[in-house]
């Protein structure tokens, strides 16, 4: 190489030396304002974009601001952004970016006159270090304020408790027997016999966990699709305001583990907000042969015993707690995939409960009276039919036994650290599952008790033991119940309330008298991981119908009735103390007031909006109201 070719690389090595400490040492001026709108601008964001969904203001820095989801016409995902870095914006300047609260920031992404850069504080803000072993920690926005509770406050001395939640795939309330772990919980605490889900399937279930939210409010109702799965969650901007952002912006180490929504790719999607540690499948329906996002890093399990989803899901659970330390209250959701279809056992529990028959209820095989036209005309199963169906509810059964021992260890590891009195165990399930019962092949969706009605199991500190509670609860409810034991405020909008009175055993005064189920059908996406197995009927049109899949339906679940209103025109309606299996539809014999008052009613609640609205809804009447 020529002596003057050498010189002259050296100095452009030097300039773009120069050029990047320049860089870094703008970046390291910047306040914590002007670091949110430079990510925004990093991210796509531009000044008058607004009407294209990309505008600065509008669809970047005020959503983050206010912890609340973009507009629905953004067309660009939000930037993560330390939330210590907001907090010290909002110091400074609490109105950045929100528009008539302080200054106004327009599309531009800078408020006029800015301060110069030391007025806003130093540079980006420290990062908290994760532990060993995590990778980065993904720190989650500040929630919303308005509309928000405020965090309770936390007694002198007290600390933070810590949360482990169990969330199977598809388990119903017939297969608790065989889990005795989870019999040992309903002994040590607390059981709501009316836990209701709010529609009986994955993803719009999962996504009212996760945010507090009916359906209605989230707009996820299907696994695909437009409305449904992990890319409508993440372009509605829900993954910013769930328990997960609330408890880890209150202090919480916090875990994701297992199964997040229908439609997540490990090797093409990130880690959601919120979360620490994230070990989070896609496809693992089979227990064999999938893929972990392990905080970004991919990692492939075949087909050995030691790979089986449950027991790597347990032993990951059991790893994380076992590094916390007294100090720092954590939270970790393990979400089996168990025992889901295609129902598949731990290798050493496949031989067990030979012989095993699903039950026998008065529903099994029997027609129902007057039924809805999706479910009416169905011939009898055949014996063919009935063994298939017993010996997936015999794999059922097997594959919650891994389940079941997972909970086991998990108990152990609290213990171990010396946390047992200081940590909440919750076990529960997205969804129930029919198997025989109206003639159908195994399935859900529906908006009977078999698919809608799962366990909520809850132990811990101060919750009485073998306590039942007998009011109707659903899943919107658990948000609001994590954040807070958490002591940690409960994101904006939040539909349902709080079920930490009940674990003190406490009574409470007005609670709601109905469960909102919303359905929207029938499905018919080739990607849909619910679509019935074809061993059911040689065609996929029929092997569907055979399982069951109704069309739209909103429904109301009281203690004693269950009043359904499909988008054809159709009504059920099932008095639960003289039908309890639900096979005969008395809804022509009601009096036209109680008619109207249903209607209404599911009117209200199916309207609702905010825990404080949805409060207001969920009540029954008699007859309907008067103007």
């Amino acid at each position: 190489m020529m002596p003057k070719t050498v010189t002259r690389i050296a100095v452009l090595c030097q300039i773009m030396l120069a050029l990047g400490g320049a860089t870094a040492a703008h970046a390291q001026a910047q306040g914590p304002c002007q670091q949110i709108a430079a990510a925004c601008r990093q991210a796509g964001f531009v000044q008058g974009g607004a009407r294209t969904g990309e505008g600065i203001g509008v669809d970047c820095i005020r959503p983050i601001m206010t912890g609340t989801p973009q507009p629905r016409r953004a067309s660009k995902p939000l930037p993560q952004v330390d939330p210590q870095i907001v907090a010290a914006c909002k110091a400074r300047n609490p109105g950045f970016g929100q528009g008539g609260r302080g200054r106004r920031v327009p599309d531009g992404g800078a408020p006029p006159n800015p301060p110069p850069p030391a007025a806003d504080g130093p540079g980006p803000l420290p990062v908290p270090p994760t532990q060993a072993g995590e990778g980065k920690a993904i720190h989650p926005p500040p929630l919303a304020r308005e509309g928000s509770e405020d965090a309770p406050a936390l007694p002198a001395g007290a600390r933070r408790p810590n949360i482990v939640f169990v969330l199977t795939d598809d388990l119903a309330t017939n297969l608790i027997q065989y889990m005795p772990n989870v019999g040992r919980m309903q002994r040590d605490g607390v059981t709501f016999a009316n836990y209701f889900v709010t529609d009986s399937l994955c993803c719009p279930s999962r996504s009212s966990i996760f945010t507090g939210r009916y359906p209605h409010n989230t707009g996820i109702y299907r696994n695909v699709g437009a409305d449904g799965g992990y890319q409508a969650f993440v372009s509605r901007g829900h993954e910013r305001a769930t328990f997960a952002t609330a408890l880890a912006a209150a202090g919480y180490r916090t875990a994701m583990l297992g199964k997040y929504l229908n439609g997540y790719q490990p090797r093409r999607d990130p880690q959601a907000p919120g979360w620490n540690l994230w070990d989070v499948a896609g496809n693992g329906y089979r227990g064999f042969d999938y893929d972990l996002n392990h905080n970004g890093r991919i990692e492939h399990y075949a087909n050995r015993p030691e790979d089986y989803m449950t027991d790597v899901l347990s032993a990951a659970a059991v790893n994380f707690i076992r590094r916390q330390t007294p100090d720092t209250p954590f939270m970790i959701e393990i979400a089996t995939f168990a025992p889901h279809a295609p129902y598949t056992p731990a290798p050493r529990d496949a031989d067990a409960f030979p012989g095993l028959r699903a039950p026998r209820t008065p529903a099994f095989n029997a027609a129902p009276d007057a039924a809805a036209k999706w479910l009416a005309g169905r011939p009898p199963l055949s014996e063919i039919d009935a063994a298939m169906i017993d010996n997936d509810f015999r794999k059922r059964a097997q594959s919650v036994l891994a389940v079941d021992a997972m909970i086991g260890e998990l108990q152990k590891a609290v213990a171990a650290i010396g946390a047992v009195d200081n940590t909440y165990f919750v076990f529960s399930s997205d969804n129930g599952y029919h198997m025989g019962e109206y003639r159908l092949m195994p399935g859900k969706m529906a908006a009977y008790d078999t698919d809608i009605h799962v366990p909520l199991v809850v132990t811990g500190p101060g919750v009485p033991p073998g306590l039942t509670v007998d009011e109707i609860v659903q899943n919107i409810d658990l948000c609001p119940t994590f954040t807070e034991l958490g002591f940690a405020p409960t994101p904006a909008n939040v539909d349902g309330r709080s079920l930490a009175p009940f674990l003190r055993g406490e009574k409470v005064e007005g609670w709601r008298t109905v469960a909102l189920v919303e359905h929207r059908g029938p499905i018919r996406d080739l990607a849909d991981p619910d679509l019935p197995d074809l061993r059911y009927a040689p065609r996929l049109a029929e092997a569907v119908r055979r399982a069951g899949n109704p069309t739209t339906y909103g429904a109301i679940r009281t203690a004693t009735s269950l009043y359904v209103e499909y988008a054809d025109g159709e009504k059920e309606y099932h008095d639960l103390m003289a039908d309890p299996d639900e096979l005969r539809n008395t809804y022509a014999s009601l009096p036209d007031d109680r008619k109207a008052a249903l209607h209404a009613t599911l009117d209200a609640v199916q309207s609702c909006r905010g825990a404080a609205s949805c409060q207001a809804a969920e009540h029954v009447e008699r007859t309907a109201r008067r103007n």
